[in-house]
């Protein structure tokens, strides 16, 4: 179908009719109705031709679009919500600000729940599969939210649904600076490390942040690198021209088909990338991404779970551990501390304002046989104004990082005084 068609459907339910104040009192037959109606109208007023099948399928697009989110429809057009939590029909809560409250939202039953799950799946495009026999699945939605499903009988309350909303208000370093969750210092050091192919691991807890981090930043990686991106469900909205996705595929029916993060790491090295972003590293593809980087593969960017950045680098370290390489902890704490010049900490607070909590050089003392993860910006709590709201700041060490050299190889400048 074409876009521009569609578009100017779209654009003439919007401004030429009531189809914004009808479309919540109207169910499917009569919005099916109301469409088709208002694409009659259109037709004959500038006298378009159009066939019964385009005409369906696009009545059928744009109906799907409002009715396939059932009652959660009200939920997911509110900008202020984050995150939409269902446990089953009658428990559905909602993260708005940080904090989770229980809506008076709820389905009928756990069928009528089943029924709009197996829509919405059906409405994202994707070809992923949700049943008894394969009860749990990881999706995407077309405005980039993410979904995760999970059914009887791995499920004791009913079909269980978390919708993680993508927000477009969030795209730009301003918007960062503006929300609080750094400072101009702390853009200045990552927009430069980018430029520089510095290899940059964002970390924090669920819902912290960190691959909102990672696209803001992503905005600012050379236009003329190609680009490889590495998901198990696709997050990252990159706006360089010249960007491979890549995604797994979960097994079969049968047990079979499975492709990992990891073999998608391997084939992706014989794609001549310039640079590789993993959207969560957690398993043993951590050492195939520290030995890329080591054979010249800079510029990686990565996501791991971790509490601080030394929990984000023990954790490196365990996985490489858990691959059953024949090293030693010390030489693969040197390896990771090598390949890996950043690592960006970010965290949810209290107040329900995400926040760097801190940006650390990793290094590794080759005299004394020690890591050594030194923070260039730490963000410090200093109080709690009466609206409950923290009060802190980020404190800086001057001192030149371990991959300062990398600066001048690069020809990347940073602003005068910024490191003694």
């Amino acid at each position: 179908m074409d876009d521009n068609f569609r578009e100017k459907v779209n654009r003439y339910l919007i401004n030429e009719t009531e189809f914004l104040k009808v479309k919540d009192t109207m169910n499917e037959d009569q919005l099916r109705l109301f469409v088709d109606n208002a694409i009659s109208t259109l037709c004959r007023e500038q006298n378009m031709p159009m066939t019964a099948e385009l005409r369906a399928t696009l009545v059928r697009s744009l109906v799907s679009a409002v009715v396939s989110m059932g009652p959660l429809r009200p939920l997911m057009e509110d900008n202020s919500i984050s995150e939409i939590m269902i446990n089953g029909a009658n428990k559905i809560y909602i993260q708005r600000k940080g904090r989770i409250t229980l809506t008076d939202v709820k389905f009928d039953d756990n069928r009528q729940l089943l029924h709009t799950i197996q829509k919405i799946l059906s409405a994202s495009g994707t070809n992923k599969r949700v049943d008894e026999s394969s009860p749990y699945v990881d999706f995407s939605l077309p405005d980039g939210s993410r979904v995760n499903v999970i059914l009887p009988p791995c499920s004791m309350i009913g079909p269980v649904m978390t919708i993680r909303k993508f927000n477009e208000d969030i795209n730009t370093v301003d918007d960062v600076i503006e929300l609080g969750m750094m400072d101009k210092r702390i853009a200045t050091l990552l927009i430069a490390a980018m430029k520089t192919k510095l290899n940059v691991i964002f970390c924090g807890s669920t819902g912290a942040g960190k691959t909102t981090l990672l696209n803001v930043f992503s905005r600012h990686l050379p236009n003329e690198e190609r680009i490889v991106t590495i998901e198990d469900t696709p997050e990252l909205h990159l706006l360089q021209e010249h960007v491979v996705t890549l995604a797994t595929k979960p097994a079969n029916i049968e047990g079979k088909g499975e492709i990992t993060i990891r073999e998608l790491f391997i084939n992706s090295l014989r794609m001549r990338p310039d640079r590789i972003i993993v959207g969560e590293v957690r398993g043993p593809e951590i050492l195939d991404l520290i030995q890329s980087i080591s054979s010249g593969h800079s510029g990686s960017l990565a996501i791991v779970h971790a509490e601080t950045p030394e929990d984000c680098f023990n954790r490196m370290v365990t996985m490489m551990l858990m691959t059953g390489i024949r090293l030693s902890t010390q030489e693969i704490q040197k390896q990771v501390a090598r390949a890996i010049d950043i690592i960006v900490h970010v965290a949810l607070f209290i107040d329900g304002k995400r926040r760097v909590t801190a940006v650390t050089d990793v290094d590794f003392d080759e005299k004394n046989g020690k890591l050594i993860l030194n923070d260039i910006f730490r963000y410090e709590q200093q109080g709690v104004t009466p609206e409950g709201a923290l009060v802190g700041e980020w404190v800086q060490d001057k001192k030149k990082p371990s991959f300062y050299s990398k600066f001048s190889k690069r020809m990347v400048l940073l602003p005068d005084g910024f490191f003694e």
